[in-house]
């Protein structure tokens, strides 16, 4: 205790962190790779799939831009004949009680919703 504040941090080695060796190892997880360059991590990457080959089965589609005389049973009606059967159908409405033009399918079976979307996913349902 004979040495002044001054001497005391002069003699202490500078640039030196506490715990780095921790750190690092903590790092090392969080990052995976730490060793590895962005490079090399982008080389190792597996190519990603396309997206429908990503997406799980789907059982419920929201289908939109329908003309505001379409209701329910018409819905309930194309979707049953051409995909499979359905668990419900909801038409969106607004504050009026006139159709917005939207309408949730959830259907019975977990992939109908994947094949409904590619059957008709940007097509026009009645030719017009």
């Amino acid at each position: 205790m004979d040495k002044s504040l001054d001497d005391i941090i002069s003699s202490k080695p500078r640039n030196v962190r506490r715990g780095s060796s921790r750190r690092g190892t903590a790092r090392a997880q969080v990052l995976g790779n730490a060793g590895v360059t962005p490079a090399q991590r982008v080389r190792a990457v597996p190519a990603a799939k396309p997206a429908a080959a990503q997406a799980s089965p789907a059982d419920k589609i929201i289908v939109s831009n329908l003309p505001t005389d379409v209701n329910e049973a018409q819905i309930k009606e194309l979707f049953t004949s051409t995909v499979g059967p359905l668990r419900d159908v909801t038409l969106h409405y607004d504050a009026a009680g006139r159709s917005k033009g939207v309408a949730a399918v959830h259907f019975q079976k977990k992939g109908d919703g994947t094949k409904a979307y590619q059957q008709y996913n940007n097509r026009l349902i009645d030719g017009s």
